[in-house]
């Protein structure tokens, strides 16, 4: 009897026992599945400066869609808050882009430019539609309140992507640890070439809102930036092709204008 009452005393404390905490699925720092459908949906153009969006195509894949946005959805913060900075920025930037293609598909075809989704009182960029790090977010959250405050740096506005003709090229590539200096480097240098956004005419350098916008970003310090003409005059070789030209970006001595930003949306069939 009185193993018959230890047995049940024991069972009924196990009982009172915490489970163990399910295993946290890892998460692919690949980012795999978003890299297969910017490989297929997204095209360079012949430039090598301005890519174009396939959202007809991504429409027909949105079950896919749906399961990137599902795995970066998943991510718990104390997850995230044990990775390192570049996989903490790559899996910032590339939900950004890929939240932006969703929010795109919620109207395409019916619309010609990202700011429809928005409204007077508030814009596409404020609206709460997904969820990241275990609350609802919006797309500036990301971009205003972790990316450009926590990182310091300024070439994210060369790889977040609005879906618009007049922002930086969406890359054909997810953004991973690995490889993500070099992708930025090379999403900066893409931009700076692109002659629709950045040029030098006469004695003035025209260049992209962006520069105008966040203009506090490329003042920071970073890569060396202590003003923005300091940005113009390392990429001079890419900004035009004339010496003369290139040694008075180096010289800092042209006045900068700003030039109209594009918010036509990027779509390849257009």
């Amino acid at each position: 009897m009185n193993t018959r009452r230890q047995t049940l005393a024991l069972l009924a404390a196990c009982a009172l026992l915490p489970l163990p905490a399910p295993a946290q699925t890892p998460f692919d720092h690949r980012h795999a599945a978003w890299n297969t459908l910017l490989k297929k949906h997204v095209r360079w153009l012949p430039d090598g400066q301005q890519t174009r969006t396939d959202y007809k195509g991504l429409q027909a894949d949105r079950a896919a869609l749906k399961a990137v946005l599902e795995a970066l959805s998943a991510v718990p913060k104390t997850m995230f808050d044990g990775w390192s900075r570049p996989q903490q920025m790559a899996f910032l930037i590339n939900a950004y882009n890929a939240f932006t293609v969703e929010l795109i598909l919620t109207k395409y075809p019916d619309l010609k430019s990202i700011k429809e989704l928005g409204s007077f009182v508030q814009s596409a960029w404020k609206k709460k539609f997904f969820t990241l790090l275990g609350e609802g977010r919006h797309l500036d959250w990301i971009e205003h309140e972790q990316l450009r405050p926590r990182y310091n740096e300024p070439r994210i506005h060369a790889a977040v992507n609005c879906a618009s003709i007049g922002c930086p090229a969406l890359r054909d590539e997810a953004f991973t640890a690995d490889k993500l200096e070099a992708q930025l480097e090379d999403g900066m240098r893409r931009f700076m070439a692109d002659r629709t956004r950045n040029r030098v005419t006469g004695d003035k350098v025209e260049v992209s809102s962006i520069f105008k916008w966040f203009k506090e970003d490329f003042e920071r310090g970073h890569g060396g930036f202590k003003q923005v003409e300091d940005v113009f005059a390392k990429y001079a070789d890419l900004l035009s092709d004339l010496p003369a030209e290139q040694a008075a970006l180096k010289g800092k001595t042209l006045s900068v204008s700003f030039l109209d930003y594009d918010w036509s949306l990027n779509d390849i069939g257009r």
